[in-house]
């Protein structure tokens, strides 16, 4: 009967692992070592979480993986390698989104422990191709397979159920103008590819000596990719400008709190009187209520608008004037009054604007904050065009609303719809103290890169901040200690990325590349490191030396 092959590795862990003699005394620090490993584990998983705001170490980012993936390739078997790779995700998910403990407290730990789950296939992926002494077909493999893989974990994770995309390693180099290149290429997908090579280049580097000219030329083929972008992809040509205001009222707190938030929004909007402007902008929930059932409200904004000679594009959190349930909705409000033109929020924040499966989750709200009523969601995107009467008539803008700034799909559905300007307004108050803030406001550079269009990024409480179509911040950001206006003139462009044009083709070779690295991993075509190969079983003849000479 034949025999599978195995990784000797694994064959040793599964005795260790398997029904044998009770553990004796000598188990006491082999248990111990494994509890060090794994708490190592999830310390290596928390460093990459230093390269985005607030510590903004981009650099860090293409080394950050080097300490976990070194551990993981010296797993003494598959399983174990799986198991580095579940703690190191569930480190990274602590550490990049530490800052929603105030609204889910203890259920952030199984909350990463699951999300964790998505990293144990690229751990035994890393060891595979990484451990041991690795050939140079196999080191080759590694470069193309382990980012891909990564790739493939931030694609799943970044459907709205899981969290969304916040937090995907390419984010961190939103200040870098060749990743913003990059970007405009491949999305933020393609910045993520490139800085995960670096670090598998540089774990080939380190630890294999055998296979280190592919580490070195895998460096060589990055810097070389980098360098393209940098010189070959220009950025977008201008054509026109547009002046835009961001109302940033600031922080107010108590039970009359909205309505002074709002009153004080209303004196800074009156304060740009007499400024030449195409847009002013309110961050998200800035008004309590749904000003088309409320024509105190209307008037109020219709005034406003007004004033400055130039429309206003509020948000609005509150029950529909015309349908049930809470919308979160973009509205916009020209100086003839509201123009009809409104987006209702479609991607939703899990447990900040809805409880999922709250029939048997309902219970969390009774602990931080979650959403004690689910807002409603829209069911379309939408492509606002200013009124008549705004100095840049016949602009388009294309809303977002907070966390939708996050997916890249979205912003690139809205230029292709027509967009020439991105709105994003949000509101971080609850996580005011946080790296929340600053990371939010990083994705606008991103999404501009992307479609090469200016995006502004108004809040309530800050950071808000505005970026040109290359990605380039325009102007100083407002902070959140800042009650204040900000009136940025960007430069609008009509040009066609290659984001926009090709969509997320990074992914697709990602799949493709995992696909072709797991058959032929199956077929046999990449030996595994220190794999034996095995032979026939011996068999004695009759007649041998063993038997009795007749």
């Amino acid at each position: 009967m034949p025999f599978a092959k195995r990784d000797p590795d694994d064959r040793a862990e599964g005795r260790a692992a398997g029904p044998g003699p009770v553990p004796g005394p000598g188990c006491g620090p082999a248990r111990r070592r494994g509890i060090v490993r794994s708490l190592v584990a999830v310390g290596c998983g928390t460093l990459p979480a230093l390269a985005f705001p607030a510590p903004g170490l981009w650099w860090w980012a293409y080394l950050a993986l080097v300490p976990w993936m070194l551990l993981i390739r010296t797993a003494p078997g598959a399983r174990r390698a799986a198991l580095d790779g579940w703690l190191g995700g569930a480190g990274f998910i602590l550490a990049v989104h530490h800052w929603l403990l105030p609204s889910l407290h203890v259920f952030l730990l199984p909350l990463a422990a699951l999300l964790g789950l998505l990293w144990l296939p690229w751990g035994w992926l890393v060891r595979s191709l990484l451990g041991g002494s690795p050939s140079p077909a196999r080191a080759t493999a590694a470069l193309l397979a382990v980012p891909s893989g990564w790739l493939l974990i931030e694609l799943v994770r970044s459907w709205e159920g899981l969290g969304g995309p916040w937090g995907l390693l390419g984010a961190s180099q939103w200040e870098v103008p060749t990743a913003l290149r990059l970007a405009s290429v491949g999305g933020v997908w393609l910045v993520s590819l490139l800085v995960v090579a670096v670090n598998t280049a540089a774990v080939l580097l380190v630890a294999a000596p055998g296979p280190r000219a592919v580490g070195v030329a895998g460096l060589a083929a990055c810097a070389l990719v980098a360098g393209s972008a940098a010189w070959g992809v220009g950025a977008p040509r201008e054509d026109g400008t547009v002046r835009v205001a961001l109302v940033q009222p600031g922080v107010f707190e108590g039970a009359d709190g909205a309505e002074r938030r709002f009153d004080r929004a209303e004196e800074l909007t009156r304060s740009l009187a007499g400024q030449r402007l195409d847009l002013v902008v309110w961050g998200e929930s800035g008004v309590g209520a749904d000003p088309a059932g409320r024509p105190d409200l209307a008037a109020r904004l219709t005034a406003l608008a007004r004033v400055v000679d130039a429309p206003l594009l509020v948000n609005v959190d509150a029950r529909g004037a015309d349908r049930p349930g809470i919308f979160k909705s973009a509205v916009l409000v020209g100086p003839a009054g509201l123009t009809g033109e409104r987006y209702d929020k479609m991607r939703l924040v899990p447990f900040g604007e809805y409880v999922p499966a709250r029939g048997a989750l309902g219970w969390v709200t009774s602990f931080g904050k979650a959403a004690e009523e689910d807002r409603r969601r829209g069911s379309a995107s939408v492509v606002m065009t200013l009124p008549a009467e705004a100095g840049a008539e016949g602009l388009r803008i294309g809303p977002l609303i907070c966390f939708e700034s996050a997916f890249p799909d979205m912003s690139r559905r809205l230029v292709l719809d027509g967009a020439g300007l991105l709105v994003v307004q949000s509101a971080t108050s609850t996580f005011q103290d946080s790296w929340a803030p600053a990371q939010h406001a990083s994705l606008a550079a991103l999404r501009a890169a992307e479609t090469g269009r200016p995006v502004v990024h108004a809040t309530l409480t800050g950071v808000s901040a505005a970026y040109g179509p290359d990605g380039r911040r325009v102007g100083p950001v407002l902070g959140t200690d800042a009650s204040a206006v900000a009136v940025r003139e960007l430069p609008l462009s009509t040009a066609t990325t290659g984001y926009v044009r090709w969509g997320d083709w990074p992914l697709y070779g990602a799949l493709a590349v995992v696909g072709a690295v797991c058959a032929a991993e199956g077929a046999g075509a990449l030996r595994r490191p220190g794999a034996e190969t095995r032979g026939p079983r011996a068999r004695r003849a009759r007649g041998s030396a063993g038997r009795r000479a007749r």
